[in-house]
This record gives C-alpha cells, sequence and structure tokens, in this order.
C-alpha cells in the first residue's frame, strides 16, 4: 500500500468514540441518525466536513483532532503517563531540566484546553437540558 494513501477519517472517528467510552447509537442519536448511518460513516473513508464539524463536536474534539489522530500518539502518551511503582527508578531519575518550568511552557495550553472542556461540559448540559424540557 502507498504510505501517501488517504487517511481512513471513519476508523479514527470509531476510535475516538470507543476511546471516549460512546456507543454508536449515543453517537447516533446525539447527530439524529440512525445507528447504521453511523456505522456507514465509520466505514467511510472520507466525509463532508460539515459532517465532520458535526461529529467532532459531539464526540468533544476538533476536526483536526479527527483528521490527525493515530493510535501511535495515543499509545505514546499512555506510555509516558503510566508509571512503574519500583522505587528504585526514582533514585536513577534526574531530570536535565526545571520540571517547574515545563509545567509553565505548557500553562497556556492548559488553559486553552481546560476552556475547550468547561464549554463542552455547558453544552453536553444544555443537550440534557434540552431533552429534558421534551418529555
Amino acid at each position: 500500500m502507498n504510505s501517501t494513501a488517504t487517511p481512513h477519517i471513519g476508523r479514527k472517528i470509531s476510535r475516538i468514540r470507543e476511546l471516549r467510552g460512546m456507543k454508536q447509537e449515543t453517537l447516533a442519536e446525539e447527530l439524529g441518525i440512525s445507528q447504521q448511518s453511523v456505522s456507514q460513516m465509520e466505514q467511510s473513508e472520507n466525509l463532508e466536513d460539515e459532517k465532520l464539524d458535526k461529529v467532532a463536536k459531539v464526540l468533544g474534539v476538533s476536526k483536526e483532532a479527527i483528521k490527525n489522530f493515530s493510535e501511535e500518539t495515543v499509545f505514546n502518551i499512555i506510555g509516558n503517563t503510566v508509571t512503574n511503582h519500583d522505587n528504585s527508578s526514582l533514585f536513577a531519575y534526574h531530570p536535565s531540566f526545571n520540571p517547574i518550568d515545563k509545567i509553565m511552557e505548557q500553562s497556556d495550553k492548559i488553559e486553552e484546553l481546560y476552556k475547550k472542556l468547561l464549554e463542552a461540559e455547558k453544552e453536553k448540559v444544555a443537550y440534557l437540558e434540552r431533552l429534558l424540557d421534551k418529555k
């Protein structure tokens, strides 16, 4: 297979949905489509930008996050955040940088992420309130 092949957007949507613990039925309900339509979408190599925007919003990520999603990145994040509890490793760890400086460098990114997460939560609450009002 050619390494410049088009990324399979449907598979990326499927993996992000699964990582978020969301079922196809839930995504379908949020999008106002059938579960079968979600299944077909997840089998599609491409998706129109308008549909991708809607899916991204429901999944709580950006359209670019879906397009750039890779399993390798997820495994790297997990591998870099999982710790082993062997105390001997504590004595061998001597960072060549000040961890506080690194945290401060990331503070703007963390603040932006927090704002996005907060906005997504507000949208979820508003959606749930609308659902309750319908009943």
